[in-house]
């Protein structure tokens, strides 16, 4: 029996758990470092920990909060909540102390999650934490925290709880265009639609081998992982992406399935020992995050042959895939073009673009892409108003710019608004400014992406200076990384006299990305 049940309707994650420690419980689950889980430990590790979290206070629906890298605890982390009724909101290790803050104090968890090597800086936000009543940490906890490893003991696997398919599991913090993280509020139930249809798509079994590398508070990662578990697979865990050691492990593991995002197949396919791996065993990698050039497209074709599939979505909701009979680099004109596509809708999902009035766009006109089906979010959590304006007549406003051709499939014309996609990650152009207003030489600012041949898109921030005021660019930078992950920062800093504006007041983005050679 696998986990696939038929009432997909009422099914959980904890059911997906379950069912695998029940009929797969001696094959390995996870894989980090050589560490591994069989599914059976891995299923009553979360049991434990769940009845942890219920020993200290912790009621279903409550949240906790967790900040690590890449390994086993944070997987647990997730799948206590899946079986005790918990919700779990993730913090990218990656934000710096102010946006840290944020998140923790708008998810309100009883207890944080951390791992070590953010113990100064939770130490330092503890004051401002006033709804964290545990502090737990992976590794040498300090005097104020507990050892994750004695909070894990101290369960005893005793849950009372059982999840409804209605119940929200994650809240995952994805940027806003306000600049503001957004919590993202996921269902049993959408989670589960998820996982049948990932797997569904990647045709993954209990054979199958996955490694997985990018960074697990991702959705992305998430849901491919998920994907993979439908039917009690395999997951490698890399802590980070090193493009060797990913080789490595494809040859040594005989990886079957892998996921990145185009930045990393780059990497991966610029390596000087390419060649000398067998890579014979992989049969797909997903790609997501950004779009993937054709030519880059092309080249991993030819070295390694048609095991590409690319899905494209976003926090809040999964829409399209572009399998991988539509790779086909030596077709004709329309095979060619569709390389540049993000696909067809997902099984059970219906997709729309329409105009600024909300009237369906005919084929090869661009219009706003519109997800409806069962791998939607429930909302935004503490964050109604974005709630409204995202979710209208039961369809999902992506913000995204989208056109279909004359055989269905779906071409991004645009991404959402001022968004910039760098090396898989989305960086929202107000964040950035909201940061550089707060330098006080700074009158405006205005954030565009510009292309970069490594990263996709790099952030440039073109600055109009207070009079008689100076700055320069590294200082610029520098009091950037105080505020918002070094990620998120400017690349390149120009100073104008004045910004272009409209009448309205409003800086004027399209004259600015015209001025670069962007238009």
């Amino acid at each position: 029996m696998e986990a696939n049940l038929n009432n997909v309707e009422t099914f959980t994650l904890s059911s997906i758990l379950q069912a695998n420690a029940r009929h797969y419980g001696d094959r390995v689950a996870w894989n980090f470092e050589g560490h591994t889980l069989t599914h059976a430990e891995y299923h009553a590790r979360a049991r434990r920990l769940a009845s942890a979290w219920a020993a200290r206070g912790l009621l279903p629906h409550e949240r906790v909060a967790v900040m690590s890298r890449n390994r086993l605890e944070i997987c647990e982390v997730y799948a206590a909540g899946e079986v005790g009724g918990y919700i779990t909101a993730t913090v990218s290790f990656r934000f710096a102390a102010p946006e840290v803050e944020y998140i923790v104090r708008d998810s309100a968890p009883k207890i944080l999650v951390f791992e070590e090597e953010f113990t100064s800086m939770i130490d330092g936000l503890r004051p401002a934490l006033t709804s964290v009543e545990h502090f737990v940490c992976i590794g040498t906890a300090p005097e104020w925290a507990e050892s994750y490893d004695d909070v894990m003991e101290s369960g005893n696997a005793a849950v009372s709880y059982q999840p409804r398919a209605s119940d929200v599991c994650y809240i995952i913090y994805t940027s806003g265009t306000t600049g503001r993280p957004k919590g993202v509020m996921l269902t049993h139930g959408t989670k589960v639609s998820v996982a049948n249809t990932n797997n569904t798509l990647m045709a993954a079994g209990p054979e199958d081998r996955m490694l997985l590398m990018m960074p697990m508070f991702h959705v992305g990662a998430k849901d491919v992982s998920l994907g993979q578990s439908w039917r009690a697979g395999t997951v490698f865990l890399h802590r980070d992406f090193n493009p060797e050691r990913i080789l490595q492990t494809i040859q040594d593991e005989k990886i079957t399935i892998t996921h990145m995002a185009p930045t990393m197949i780059q990497m991966l396919l610029d390596h000087p020992k390419i060649e000398a791996f067998d890579l014979s065993s992989l049969r797909m990698i997903l790609y997501s995050a950004a779009a993937m050039p054709v030519a880059l497209l092309r080249r991993g074709l030819a070295l390694l042959g048609p095991v590409f599939l690319q899905m494209y979505g976003q926090t809040e909701g999964s829409g399209t895939v572009l399998p991988i009979e539509a790779h086909r680099p030596d077709g004709d004109e329309r095979d060619l073009r569709r390389l540049q596509s993000i696909g067809i809708p997902f099984p059970g999902v219906e997709i729309r673009t329409v105009d600024e009035a909300g009237v369906d766009c005919p084929v090869g006109a661009p219009g706003e892409i519109l997800l409806r089906g069962p791998i939607m979010m429930r909302g935004y959590w503490n964050n109604s108003s974005a709630t409204i304006e995202a979710l209208r007549d039961g369809w999902l406003h992506t913000g995204d710019v989208g056109k279909f051709d004359e055989d269905g499939y779906l071409y991004l014309v645009d991404r959402k608004k001022d968004m910039i996609s760098s090396g898989g990650e989305n960086i929202y152009s107000r964040e950035v400014e909201e940061a550089l207003y707060q330098h006080s030489a700074v009158a405006n600012a205005a954030v565009i992406g510009v292309p970069h041949e490594k990263w996709g898109e790099a952030v440039r921030a073109v600055i109009e200076l207070r009079e008689g005021a100076s700055v320069t660019e590294a200082e610029l930078i520098a009091h950037c990384r105080t505020l918002i992950a070094g990620y998120k920062c400017p690349k390149s800093i120009v100073f104008v006299a004045d910004l272009p504006k409209l009448a309205s007041g409003k800086i004027n983005k399209v004259e600015i990305r015209k001025e670069h050679g962007l238009a």
